[in-house]
């Protein structure tokens, strides 16, 4: 059974930056997409970032050139770097994988993921 368990998250203040991980186990897949996506309150959630199984990455237009998708195979973790962060980037993030073929993409759709792991606050302050 896959499980993803997010760690990082926490308060920080305009401008700041947070580094998020997401240590992933039990995985049986050959190939994998991975993900970041967020939810505030009161709003539907939406993706941040996904890397697929070759490292190419995808980002939402919010977070371009901000948003750093990293990932260390050996050690099963996902990682976001977030940088110059903004109060709207305030929400629980949530990284998530499902299984692609070896060249697939990733989309940035979160319908397409049916592992999640249970989120990390994010709090940014003006």
């Amino acid at each position: 059974q896959v499980q993803l368990v997010e760690s990082g998250g926490g308060s920080v203040q305009a401008g700041g930056s947070l580094g998020l991980s997401c240590a992933a186990s039990g995985y049986t897949y050959s190939s994998v997409c991975l993900g970041w996506f967020r939810q505030a309150p009161g709003k539907e959630r939406e993706a941040v970032a996904t890397i697929d199984n070759n490292g190419r990455t995808r980002y939402a237009d919010s977070v371009t050139g901000r948003f750093a998708i990293s990932k260390d195979n050996a050690k099963n973790t996902l990682y976001l770097q977030m940088n110059s962060l903004k109060p709207e980037d305030t929400a629980m993030y949530y990284c998530a994988a499902r299984p692609v073929t070896p060249w697939g993409w990733c989309r940035l759709f979160g319908g397409d993921f049916g592992v999640w792991g249970q989120g990390t606050q994010v709090s940014v302050s003006s």
